[in-house]
């Protein structure tokens, strides 16, 4: 069987109009588009009510007194906000939205290896999402997104289950969509598309799905364990009954650390594309790099142990998981270097996508410092469950992925809607969130250092003034969201109609029309050079038209 006959068969199951309705994005489908359309809607929602939730919280520690919510709602919120940034916003966006809109189109296939598969895994998210919110409605889930047992035990057992069972829909999600990216990558790529002509941000989703495929079943096992502890009076978690609660802190960890990994790989992978297209330069290191997303998902897998510096664990362990959590920041450190002499000497142009993409460096690298000294036992048993961690985490979850997703969605709004974004309007939204977002997160280093524990909604007066700084920023960051949607839904509707590549870019989803075709090419494309091969024909780099008419001429010889 040829190459076009398994993409072929892939779509084969359906019966396709000429182009797809908007009651289509509502509604089942398998068309990867429409499903990393879904995606990135659903997940969106998702952000905006999270940031609500966060908004509420930041409005509670304005003051150290308890004047705005109940203690239990505060935790409650606190659990969901959490819960819902990373599994129902970053996660489902950066790999079920961008992955399944992208990596068919990078590869020159017509859709995903599975797609009914592929639709399945994003519908098992929307009624996670559903049992989330029962949970609230029961009292929520009171004990943080890491459920530790004994408190998740005996808080709020109906809002804690629900909880529970919307993770595990969530996971399963991950793992269906992991084993379909990769056999998408491994069997769809184009025959001659060379594995070293493969886009960076594929790289990233198979180093991704790999992770997810190893991790996820491991807090599925945990999760399980736990729901029978709450509901069937198991002991595997109770002290009482001869379980122990550290098992559980392994098991969840054992995925949760690599969950970041998850959510900033496929970042990474935007990272590549965003800036080698709009500084106009070859990706300096492309294998390096590569090679680097594979290196931390085997290394990833070694470094959960340092979250749990304090729970008692012997000293050669200590060591162990504090070397291998500084050794998982060399290949990251590869990939800021390759970014970094990107940048340097190209022709950048400071779009909307590449200022997030320079944001996200700077966001990123001060989050990754603070990163290897809480990787250090001594300074980590200084600075645990303290603000500091907070303001780490933000800063590369926040500072790095939302960033990154934010640069993704402007850097191929055009090709997903067919129209332009408004200029003036995104730049306006990244000056509000690059500012916003250090006014929020830069102060909560101080406040962990002057050992203001968090998960708390009182606390000590002398924590007042940063609190309220802290605030102030947050309320920014959320007055920062109006100019993004303004731009998306204005844009999406009557913004200029985009060219089939107004970035000019070399990557195979910018050779077929904007936004695509149902089956995505209309017949088999041509990879006539490398995804980065800026500037190899300097005459034809200079003219915005000539490129145009060097990818036809190239590729009808090549046909």
């Amino acid at each position: 069987m040829t190459q076009a006959q398994i993409s072929m068969d892939a779509v084969s199951h359906t019966e396709h109009p000429e182009a797809w309705k908007w009651y289509h994005y509502f509604w089942y489908n398998t068309d990867h588009k429409v499903i990393g359309i879904q995606y990135l809607v659903f997940s969106f929602i998702a952000y905006l009510i999270a940031g609500v939730m966060a908004l509420f919280m930041r409005a509670e520690l304005y003051t150290p007194n308890s004047d705005v919510l109940d203690p239990n709602l505060y935790n409650a919120l606190l659990t969901n906000h959490g819960t819902m940034m990373i599994f129902f916003w970053v996660v489902p966006a950066a790999i079920g939205g961008f992955g399944n809109y992208l990596v068919p189109l990078m590869i020159g296939a017509k859709d995903m290896a599975f797609p009914n598969l592929n639709a399945i895994a994003f519908w098992l998210n929307p009624p996670a999402a559903l049992m989330l919110t029962i949970s609230l409605w029961f009292g929520g889930a009171q004990s943080g997104w890491t459920a530790y047992p004994p408190l998740s035990l005996v808080t709020n057992n109906l809002g804690q289950s629900f909880w529970a069972l919307a993770i595990l829909l969530v996971g399963t999600s991950s793992i269906l969509g992991a084993l379909n990216f990769l056999i998408t990558i491994y069997k769809l790529k184009i025959p001659n598309m060379r594995w070293d002509q493969l886009p960076l941000f594929c790289w990233a989703m198979v180093a991704t799905s790999a992770l997810a495929l190893f991790s996820t079943p491991v807090l599925a096992a945990g999760l399980i364990l736990l729901l029978f502890d709450i509901n069937f009076g198991t002991g595997f978690f109770r002290p009482e009954m001869g379980g122990n609660v550290v098992i559980y802190q392994h098991l969840f960890w054992f995925y949760s650390h690599p969950a970041v990994y998850l959510m900033i790989l496929p970042i990474f992978g935007i990272m590549s594309e965003v800036i080698s297209t709009h500084a106009r330069k070859p990706i300096f290191g492309y294998k390096a790099i590569a090679y680097s997303s594979l290196a931390i998902c085997f290394v990833g897998l070694f470094v959960w142990v340092h979250h749990m510096f304090t729970s008692g664990t012997p000293p050669w362990m200590r060591m162990f998981f504090t070397i291998s959590t500084l050794i998982v920041a060399v290949p990251t450190g590869v990939k800021i270097f390759g970014w970094v002499a990107t940048l340097w000497g190209g022709k950048i142009r400071f779009t909307t996508p590449m200022l997030f993409a320079v944001g996200l460096l700077a966001m990123f690298v001060l989050g990754g410092l603070s990163g290897v000294t809480l990787g250090t036992a001594p300074f980590d048993i200084h600075v645990h469950d303290t603000y500091y961690v907070v303001a780490h985490f933000h800063y590369v979850l926040f500072g790095g992925s939302v960033f990154g997703l934010y640069a993704a969605i402007y850097h191929w709004f055009p090709k997903m809607t067919g129209r332009m974004y408004n200029e003036p309007l995104g730049k306006a939204h990244f000056i509000l969130t690059f500012i916003g977002t250090n006014l929020t997160f830069l102060p909560m280093h101080e406040l962990g250092l002057q050992g203001m524990p968090r998960r708390i909604a009182m606390y000590d007066p002398q924590f007042e003034a940063i609190n309220q700084l802290c605030t102030y920023g947050s309320m920014l960051l959320g007055v920062s969201i109006l100019p993004f949607l303004i731009n998306a839904i204005w844009s999406w509707g009557w913004g200029p109609k985009a060219e089939r590549n107004p970035w000019r870019s070399l990557t195979l989803e910018w050779q077929t029309a904007s936004p695509p075709i149902i089956e995505n090419f209309p017949e088999d494309p041509i990879v006539w050079a490398g995804p980065y091969d800026y500037g190899i024909d300097t005459e034809a780099d200079e003219d915005d038209t000539t490129v145009e008419d060097m990818l036809a001429e190239v590729g009808a010889e090549a046909r």
